[in-house]
């Protein structure tokens, strides 16, 4: 490939760059008038307004990116994550326009953006599913039968969801009775559906993912595990690999299942598979994100590869270049994603950086969408940027981050830095005890 359009914006955008510029690449970047100023926009080798900030009028318009692609005559068009990244009907049109959606086919976005379909395929695979429905619901009365032969508590999800979104736990019948109706309808806002499904809930859980990457040509590879276990409302706040909760048994199950996975589905390109791990070891699929992660820089620093570059390189149709058991697992990472917003309630915090300084450390990436002057839309998701931190072991990731947020500066708006820090000084996360419900169990900013 030559050249490159990214759908996309933020430090992902910057993130794609970086790599299209040691490969040679040319990249084309569109922005909104939001984000005219952010620092992606100087580094590409083209940027081009899209349009209105709403993303209907701008990072959503499928037209006006395809007319762009077309009039700057790309080779292929990188989606990042979230906005189009998996939308099918995206990826079948950027093929259809004979340019190469670098990412999995839009038969397999399709297949795995339908949950339940997902989990029909994976069942049929012999990759373990959380108990629950493999049919859509669409109707309270089925959901309480249903829940009631599950047993509580259980999860009520989207059926097309992603993101935590959609995605209610209810302990009894009265709450997945209040529940159900306004569920369906956050459904159909976000994703235009409002079938449902239901999973058993497990306690004491962590949420930990495989890294998968497959070429199209029959080679199909794991690049271990993140565990995504801290998180806030269902949407993850700290990664690491390797997990402090996997012993080797557990972790060569699961990677064995994540390669079943893909197999089952013919997967090319990166993608993830994530599964719910119960506090006795056995681990459930969840779904499988047929994308590129926000959390991929820390696969990235415990095995040295360029998973972009790896992307590019297999949507050009060139085999993966190593084997299983050449991809090795070392060191340890860490990745913090810093958000505009209030540290105690999550709430967005749009505004101006008045100031903005990442410390320069070893071992410390910052993956970063904005710079010192630069607005932090409400259009968009608040993530300011990314901070992954490596050592050579766990203790060494723990202090080298306590370093960095301690001399981390930012004023103008508010961040969750203060809560990074409460977590780095819990005596359970610096042992590696924590689970999904860890944050709501602490409720640490609220102590201070």
């Amino acid at each position: 490939m030559r050249k490159i359009l990214i759908a996309n914006r933020g430090e992902i955008a910057g993130r794609i760059i970086r790599t299209c510029n040691e490969m040679g690449i040319e990249s084309i970047a569109v922005y909104s008038d939001a984000d005219s100023e952010l620092p992606y926009v100087k580094q590409a080798t083209k940027a081009f307004r899209i349009g209105e900030p709403p993303v209907m009028k701008s990072y959503l318009n499928v037209n006006k990116l395809l007319e762009i692609a077309l009039k700057e005559k790309v080779d292929g068009i990188h989606p990042g994550y979230g906005f189009l990244s998996e939308n099918s009907t995206f990826a079948k049109k950027v093929e259809e326009s004979g340019i190469r959606f670098i990412g999995p086919s839009w038969q397999v976005i399709d297949a795995m953006g339908d949950k339940i379909q997902a989990r029909k395929t994976m069942k049929n695979a012999g990759v373990p599913i959380v108990p629950g429905t493999v049919e859509p619901i669409s109707d309270l009365e089925e959901a309480c039968r249903v829940a009631n032969e599950i047993g509580y508590p259980i999860m009520l999800k989207a059926s097309s969801g992603g993101g935590g979104i959609g995605m209610v736990r209810c302990d009894d019948e009265p709450s997945l009775k209040k529940a159900f109706v306004s569920t369906q309808q956050r459904a159909k806002a976000y994703f235009g559906s409002d079938l449902m499904f239901i999973e058993k809930y497990i306690a004491g859980a962590r949420h930990i993912e495989m890294q998968i990457f497959g070429d199209g040509q029959g080679n199909i590879v794991h690049l271990f595990e993140r565990d995504c276990s801290i998180q806030r409302r269902n949407q993850k706040v700290i990664e690491e690999s390797p997990s402090p909760f996997l012993n080797e048994t557990i972790r060569n199950e699961m990677s064995e299942a994540a390669i079943k996975a893909a197999r089952a589905v013919s997967y090319s390109n990166a993608g993830t598979v994530e599964f719910i791990v119960a506090e006795d070891g056995q681990f459930y699929f969840l779904e499988m994100n047929t994308r590129l992660q926000v959390e991929h820089p820390v696969t990235e620093m415990v095995t040295g590869l360029d998973l972009v570059r790896w992307q590019i390189e297999v949507a050009s149709g060139k085999p993966l270049t190593l084997l299983q058991n050449e991809i090795a697992q070392k060191g340890h990472s860490m990745e913090f994603r810093l958000y505009a917003e209030d540290p105690a309630t999550f709430l967005p915090s749009p505004g101006k950086l008045v100031t903005l300084h990442f410390p320069e450390m070893v071992g410390v990436r910052v993956d970063g969408g904005y710079e010192a002057g630069n607005q932090v839309s409400p259009f968009y998701d608040p993530m300011i940027a990314k901070i992954i931190v490596s050592d050579s072991n766990r203790k060494g990731c723990l202090l080298k981050a306590k370093a960095f947020f301690n001399d981390f500066q930012l004023t103008g708006i508010k961040c969750n830095s203060p809560l990074f820090e409460q977590i780095l000084n819990d005596d359970d996360f610096q042992k590696g005890n924590y689970t999904t419900a860890f944050l709501t169990e602490k409720q640490l900013m609220k102590k201070s």
